[in-house]
């Protein structure tokens, strides 16, 4: 355990293994706030992990102010024990969506058993890991306030020749632009795609039931999810989130894993963010 001094309080960032979806494990670390009374769980994307680009950043601003971190890889990440690596080329294959929320709900116990949680709890998503909060926060009324940042908005993301071609073979492939490495993806997030993507999967109808706080945030720019499906999300809620549409922001508000330095529509939407999340976890306390 390492600590380190926030703004407010003294941050112990705490590393932590749960046993998730399929019997692999989801591997995490929390910046854990002496006497914090509000906590965030982030959800990284399709092909990201906790420690990617922005979320080592934003997990750090919000336990300066004075809110309880808490990161992790979903089980089919494909990331490995070092929490930055892909080395589990299997578990990613294996991956969909119903295994991620899964991995949540049992990151949530691990959370509460060791008291993380407080008295709110909030929750963040980007990319598919938007799509995950929505559907979870939908669900979980317990949840205080969710921000999204260039979040999915359905989970029927492909053509039938697409579809066609992935049953063909039994998988698809997919280039990790990061690495560089060709990751194959199963048939299980296809199926639950296709099965459940009007029923319990259906994100635009989440949307449409969450009732607590929520930031939708996503470029105008996104090269990988349009910012019409921000749209599409807002409109689902009638006006009752607040929509921060980012000018010339990308899917990745215009920054690269492993920069050194931070864009201006980072800091616009980091800073915004946690505003967002301190003003309403600690009116909900």
């Amino acid at each position: 355990m390492a600590s380190v001094n926030g703004d407010r309080a003294k941050v112990h960032l705490e590393r932590f293994d749960v046993p998730g979806a399929g019997g692999r494990v989801i591997r995490g670390e929390a910046r854990v706030v002496d006497g914090a009374t509000s906590s965030v769980v982030l959800l990284h994307g399709f092909k990201g992990f906790a420690r990617f680009s922005f979320f080592p950043l934003l997990a750090d601003r919000l336990s300066r102010a004075g809110i309880t971190a808490i990161a992790f890889n979903f089980s089919g990440s494909g990331i490995g024990e070092d929490m930055e690596r892909f080395t589990d080329p299997d578990a990613f294959e294996q991956n969909s969506f119903g295994r991620e929320l899964y991995d949540l709900v049992a990151v949530n116990r691990e959370a509460e058993r060791r008291g993380w949680l407080g008295a709110t709890r909030g929750l963040f998503g980007h990319s598919r890991g938007g799509g995950i909060a929505i559907l979870h926060a939908a669900r979980d009324e317990r949840v205080a306030a969710l921000t999204t940042w260039s979040a999915i908005s359905t989970v029927k993301r492909w053509s039938e020749t697409e579809m066609s071609a992935w049953r063909e073979r039994g998988y698809a492939d997919i280039t990790n632009s990061r690495t560089g490495q060709i990751m194959r993806v199963g048939t299980n997030v296809l199926d639950e795609a296709v099965k459940h993507g009007s029923g319990r999967l259906d994100i635009e109808r989440a949307a449409s039931v969450v009732r607590c706080p929520w930031l939708i945030v996503h470029g105008d720019a996104d090269e990988s999810v349009p910012v019409l499906e921000g749209e599409r999300l807002h409109a689902a809620t009638h006006g009752r989130a607040q929509f921060l549409r980012v000018p010339t922001a990308t899917h990745g508000f215009n920054v690269v894993h492993g920069a050194s330095a931070q864009s201006a529509e980072l800091q616009l939407v980091t800073e915004r963010t946690v505003s967002f999340f301190a003003g309403s976890l600690h009116s909900a306390s």
